[in-house]
Formats: structure tokens, sequence, C-alpha cells
């Protein structure tokens, strides 16, 4: 498939295109699906300067990517996703001098950049005041989400762009997050221009989203960076749920909404069987139609999640049903996701 940009399709603002001198009305398009390289890097980082949202490979999930300085364009991704707008974005740094731009790093904020970044560790931090950042992604808050990916694609754009990108999921808000190219495709196809397709994540979650504070870190979303992991490397106790100091329950960080990646289909946990007309997601040695790991391996289940459920959804049966993930570790985020996409 080319991925030759078209002369006309590169600028946007207010639902406008841009060719030459002469503006026409917004054309119907399919999304393209590029191979990532040179060529396609080069292309999605004009489209990011032009204000289109991109989707784009993390280690953890593929995003969806904006120019986090440009209001129209971090509008783009809530249009692009139908996602309400009292929900924050996570925006992508290519390194601790873009990161330190943007937010106040606290000694222990340091501590936890210098032990997981570049990885799957987002921090909420308080937003400086000169950072340049569109409002819309911190969603009316005093903090700002900031994470420095390990994926070489995702730190590429942010620096061929030269963009600190403001980048969720890319599916449709509330959908099951997508693991590959084909994924975003099915979700997002005819709202985006361009994806680039680097394969499988790694990670298969989300990362996980921490407020470091003096005596404490508060988890506002489990990922692969687990609660051991922070404790370990900050020395500092690590709380969950809202913030016990303030009474604070509203939403501070990205999927902390109750229904939440979920299939078009009802979903069963802790299912030991499948029942009538139910597609039975396994785990360890057991009967199913599919299996996270045979060896309950729960990285490997985590790898798994999102495309073992978007399976389970295009498949002919009416319900999904899930085996028992061990409540331990990155299980723990496993199941995070697993009580929203059935809530």
């Amino acid at each position: 498939m080319s991925c030759h940009c078209r002369n006309g399709l590169l600028l946007r603002r207010s639902g406008v295109y841009i060719a030459g001198v002469v503006t026409i009305p917004n054309p119907a398009f399919s999304t393209r699906v590029c191979r990532y390289g040179a060529e396609a890097l080069r292309e999605a980082a004009l489209l990011i300067r032009a204000g289109e949202p991109v989707a784009v490979p993390t280690e953890t999930v593929y995003g969806l990517a904006a120019d986090a300085t440009d209001s129209q364009a971090v509008a783009g991704i809530y249009s692009a996703k139908g996602r309400p707008s009292f929900n924050p974005l996570i925006v992508h740094v290519s390194d601790m001098e873009m990161a330190r731009r943007l937010a106040d790093f606290s000694p222990q904020a340091e501590q936890l950049a210098a032990r997981f970044w570049p990885g799957a560790l987002t921090m909420v931090l308080p937003v400086r005041a000169d950072s340049g950042l569109s409002p819309l992604v911190m969603a009316g808050l005093p903090t700002v989400a900031l994470r420095l990916p390990a994926h070489p694609a995702m730190r590429a754009l942010i620096r061929e762009s030269g963009r600190p990108l403001a980048a969720p999921s890319a599916n449709r808000s509330g959908a099951i997050s997508p693991s590959r190219a084909e994924h975003v495709l099915a979700s997002l196809n005819g709202k985006i221009r361009m994806i680039l397709d680097e394969g499988p994540t790694s990670e298969g979650l989300e990362s996980t989203i921490a407020a470091p504070e003096a005596d404490r870190i508060r988890l506002l979303r489990p990922g692969p960076v687990t609660t051991a992991m922070l404790e370990e490397a900050s020395g500092l106790p690590v709380i969950t749920g809202p913030d016990s100091k303030t009474g604070n329950a509203k939403i501070e960080a990205p999927g902390q909404l109750e229904s939440h990646y979920a299939p078009s289909k009802p979903v069963r946990l802790n299912a030991l069987r499948a029942e009538k007309d139910e597609y039975l997601i396994g785990f360890g040695l057991m009967p199913c139609h599919l299996n996270l790991s045979v060896d309950a391996d729960l990285r490997e289940a985590a790898a798994n999640l999102f495309a073992a459920l978007h399976v389970a959804d295009a498949s002919i049966q009416g319900r999904i049903a899930v085996a028992p993930i061990p409540d331990e570790g990155i299980g723990t985020a496993i199941n995070d996701r697993l009580r929203r996409a059935a809530a």
C-alpha cells in the first residue's frame, strides 16, 4: 500500500482542507496502514504538525497521537475516539529534558523516572504554568500525565514532529484497546488518516499510572509496572483508590472510568467452563476456545489479553467468558481491565 501523501490532504483547520490556495470540503477518506520506516515516519510527522492525529505503536498498546500543544489537534483525538472531555490524556515525551519543560518533578518523581523511564510507567505531576500544553490535555486538572515510552516508533515520531504527543489508546472510547494495527483499523477506519504499523505490542496492557508524593505513591491505574516494583524502587508505600487526604474521587487519569476496555458482548469472569453460546478465554491448562497462556505465565497473558478479547468479540458466540486470573503482579492489571470490560 502506498504511503505517499497527496497534496492538499495534509492541512486541516476547522474541518476545511487546504490545497494550495483553494479550500475544499472535507473529503471522504479511508485510513491507510503504513509499515513503520523512514518514509512513513516523515509522513506521520507532517500529519502531526498539520494538526492531524496518527495511530502509532508503543510498547503497551497502539496510541492515537496528536500535538499536545495544539488544542484543535487534541480536540481531534477526542472527536475520533468519541472520548468524554473530562477524561485526561497521557502526554508522551522523547526525553527527560522535554518532560521537565512540561511538569514539576519532585525528588520522588525523579527517582521513579530514573528507574522506569523509558518504559510503561505514566506519572501524574503538577503541570508547569509555562508548559505550552493545550488545556484539553489536562481536562481541567492542575496535573498532567506524562510518559517517556520505550518503543522506538513513538519516540521517533515525537522527535521527528518536534512536539510532545498526547496519545490515548487508538480505539473508540470505552472499547477494547488495540495491540495490533488491524485492531486500530477495525475501530477507527475513516476517522484518522494513518496508522504506523510495527506489529503487535510487547506489553499488551496500558501503562501503569502513579502519582508520586513525598510520603507515598498513589496508584491510579495498575499496569506492567507493578505495586511491588514501585515500592522497591521508591521505598514508599503504594496506595490505591481515591485520595484519602482530600477525599477526591473524581477522574484524575485515563482508565478510571467504571466501564472501559469493553467488547460489544457481555463478559463473564472467573469462568471454569464455557456455557451455551459463550466463547471461553482460558488461562493455564484447561479446555477453552483461546488460551492467554497455557503455561499460566501472567506476562504472556497480559500481552495476549486485548487480542484475545478482539477475537472473542468477532466470534459467532453471543457472550464471552474468561477464566480466573491470579490477582498478583501484573495479574492485578489484567483483572482491572477485565472488571471494567465486564461492567
